[in-house]
């Protein structure tokens, strides 16, 4: 039986995958028959590079995917693409109207992409935006702090000159 699975590669705690056709009774990493894609979830969102009409020969073809990769498969359209094509097979609707129905499927789900990333990307830019903030109000209070030492710094020095100062007027008045 062939398996559509992910072959892990990349170091400790940073690790990446590679999509590979393989014989169900190969090691994880071991031999496979082709790489489809690359498969990287440490991205948001995760990076999924496939070649679709590779994974769609093969999804026809009996290959089945792990829960993993049939997820990817989903979210790619290619098990769309083919649920429509058995439709087409079965002559439940013709080849055109297939294409028009993937089409429009994969607009939307593009859409919705596009969506997650710019959304993604303001919530980014509010936090730094936000991060930015509380870092000048730490160092106005910082800068405000230092301003009211320097006063009391300057104000002590003179307190005691003065203090010396109408110390010696009293004794020069009763001598």
């Amino acid at each position: 039986m062939v398996k559509i699975r992910l072959a892990r590669r990349g170091r400790k705690k940073l690790a990446m995958f590679d999509v590979v056709v393989a014989d169900a009774r190969a090691p994880r990493d071991g031999r496979f028959i082709e790489k489809i894609g690359t498969y990287n979830p440490l991205t948001n969102p995760a990076t999924i590079d496939l070649k679709d009409d590779r994974a769609f020969h093969w999804v026809m073809n009996g290959a089945q995917p792990s829960d993993t990769v049939k997820a990817m498969l989903s979210y790619r359209g290619i098990l769309m693409k083919k649920h429509l094509q058995i439709g087409v097979i079965k002559g439940a609707l013709t080849q055109d109207q297939a294409d028009a129905k993937l089409a429009d499927w994969l607009k939307g789900k593009d859409a919705k992409i596009e969506a997650k990333r710019n959304k993604l990307s303001e919530a980014k830019q509010a936090d730094l935006k936000a991060r930015k903030a509380a870092e000048t109000k730490v160092k106005e209070a910082r800068a405000e702090a230092i301003r009211k030492k320097a006063e009391v710094a300057a104000a002590a020095p003179s307190a005691p000159a003065e203090a010396a100062a109408e110390g010696e007027a009293p004794a020069a008045e009763q001598a």
